[in-house]
């Protein structure tokens, strides 16, 4: 397992969710490949913490399907499934249209507002080429509709699925077709003007199904068509 370089990453008053979000999104950015195996001693040498929080990690990186363990053998990064991605997609997508849904006539100029400036940056990351700050930046503006529609449940269910669906998301938005979740995103925010809270639940529902077209992309890199 190739361990990254900065040794000791996390002191001793590391708290659980640091360590879940750093193995987590060494899985999601590909340092931790599909099929590796991750061992608590490597783990405990990187991060810089006991095997406790470790394992509190893993349990929570299994829950959300990145990796499979074998009580007392091994923790292994899981592979992209069709199935399970897509099953994980479906949730998540219909958890969105359900905090849209929701929070459309709870909204006002501010959150407006913080979805415009969250897919101008969207898209200026884009554009650029960074791919971690254009992931940042689609969270904050889906974000906006899951924090104004107040339901907690709703909020705890994208929090266990959301991960899995990380991979797909990198290899959406550093290819050209992720280019159309800018125009998808407009017309979310045209829609949430307008106080159609149905039209703007349809369309975030259909700019989370459209993933599946990464479900297939192979390891060589080719781009899946638009």
């Amino acid at each position: 397992m190739p361990v990254p370089v900065e040794l000791g990453k996390h002191k001793r008053s590391l708290l659980r969710e640091n360590a879940y979000v750093s193995i987590r999104d060494a899985i999601v950015d590909g340092t931790f490949a599909p099929g590796e195996r991750l061992r608590d001693s490597e783990l405990e040498q990187w991060l810089g913490v006991s095997r406790t929080p470790i394992r509190d990690a893993i349990a929570r990186l299994e829950l959300a399907g990145l990796v499979h363990t074998r009580p007392g053998r091994s923790t292994v990064v899981s592979t992209i499934e069709r199935k399970a991605v897509l099953d994980v997609q479906a949730v998540a997508a219909a958890m969105h249209a359900l905090a849209m849904r929701t929070a459309v006539p709870l909204m006002g100029t501010p959150e407006i507002t913080r979805m415009r400036d969250a897919n101008r940056e969207f898209a200026a990351a884009f554009t650029r080429g960074d791919v971690d700050v254009a992931l940042a930046s689609d969270d904050a503006f889906h974000n906006v509709a899951v924090e104004a529609g107040q339901n907690h449940v709703v909020a705890s269910v994208l929090e266990q699925v959301t991960p899995s669906l990380r991979r797909l998301e990198r290899l959406r938005f550093a290819s050209l077709v992720g280019r159309d979740s800018i125009a998808q995103h407009e017309r979310i925010i045209e829609l949430c003007s307008a106080g159609d809270a149905d039209g703007a639940a349809l369309a975030v529902q259909q700019n989370w199904e459209s993933l599946a077209l990464f479900v297939d992309q192979d390891e060589s890199g080719a781009q899946p068509n638009p």
